[in-house]
């Protein structure tokens, strides 16, 4: 009988044995159901992250060179003396938007239209709304994300913030009208700041609705069909004032709330100034210092 010291029934261990082999099961039919899924869903995810790059960054990178192309245009436009005229052609910048509460460097040429291809340069002006510095309605629309998102700050505008338009012969400055929730106390609180010398509340309160104006603020959320907060009185699509008794007003509108297009967000702003540009004078920078915005 033998003993386990006996070499006949040693079992050697070490680095260089071996394990038993195993043998290989094919996966099943619900295994294989499971790695396809994800497969699908891996890429579907990879496929949706590139889109919202391509949206959020490269047609930034593409509009910019469409509004560089069309602020050069409208330069040389207005050294040659071109006039702003009523008649419009579609896709051609007339006018640029000043926005000094984003900055004295926050500019944008505007463009007549809001189809996609306006808005792929930058704000596009409402057809058929009126020029600016007109009684009635200037309005603009614009994107708030991706294509240059030149409203994606829009809902921080305050009240009285200046809102400033430069066409070829003037700059125009208007002002964000009252929100709804300042209006009761307007007169004795912000409406003692000096840069609301000229702002007040629209809404008659002789009457019950008050009157033409009366859901005009400066900030509303309203949904996509509500064409008329582009008419020439705010939500009132039967005009119920002539041209000259209607306010001057300017109407910024975007996408609402951001990454969505399932409201609008609009911001209404009056008239308060209008300055003729004059050669030497300083330009848009001497501008903001005489409505005090300027550093």
């Amino acid at each position: 009988m033998s003993t386990p010291d006996e070499p006949g029934e040693r079992r050697l261990t070490g680095p260089d044995s071996a394990p038993e082999a195993k043998v290989a099961t094919k996966p099943g039919a619900g295994a294989r159901t499971v790695r396809t899924i994800g497969e699908v869903l891996i890429t579907a995810g990879l496929v949706v992250l590139l889109f919202v790059v391509y949206e959020l960054y490269v047609t930034d990178i593409f509009s910019a060179g469409k509004q560089a192309t069309a602020s050069s245009q409208l330069d040389d436009d207005w050294k040659n003396g071109r006039e702003l005229r009523n008649d419009l052609v579609d896709g051609k910048a007339f006018a640029k938007l000043y926005i000094p509460t984003f900055g004295s460097d926050y500019h944008f040429t505007v463009q007549e239209g809001v189809g996609p291809d306006a808005l792929e340069v930058g704000p596009g002006h409402y057809k058929g709304t009126s020029l600016p510095g007109e009684p009635g309605n200037f309005a603009i629309a614009g994107h708030r994300v991706g294509k240059g998102a030149p409203f994606n700050d829009l809902d921080q505008l305050a009240s009285c913030d200046a809102l400033v338009v430069e066409t070829v012969n003037d700059f125009f400055v208007y002002r964000v009208l009252p929100h709804d929730d300042e209006v009761a106390d307007w007169a004795a609180t912000k409406g003692v700041d000096p840069k609301c010398a000229k702002v007040k509340p629209l809404a008659d309160p002789a009457q019950q609705d008050g009157g033409p104006y009366g859901e005009t603020f400066g900030r509303k959320i309203v949904t996509p069909n509500r064409g008329d907060a582009v008419a020439a009185v705010p939500y009132r699509a039967d005009n119920p004032l002539p041209k000259a008794s209607q306010v001057a007003l300017l109407t910024l509108t975007t996408c609402h709330p951001q990454f969505s297009d399932r409201e609008r967000l609009i911001v209404h702003a009056v008239l308060t100034n209008q300055f003729a540009k004059q050669p030497g004078n300083g330009g848009y920078p001497q501008l903001l210092k005489q409505i005090g915005e300027g550093a």
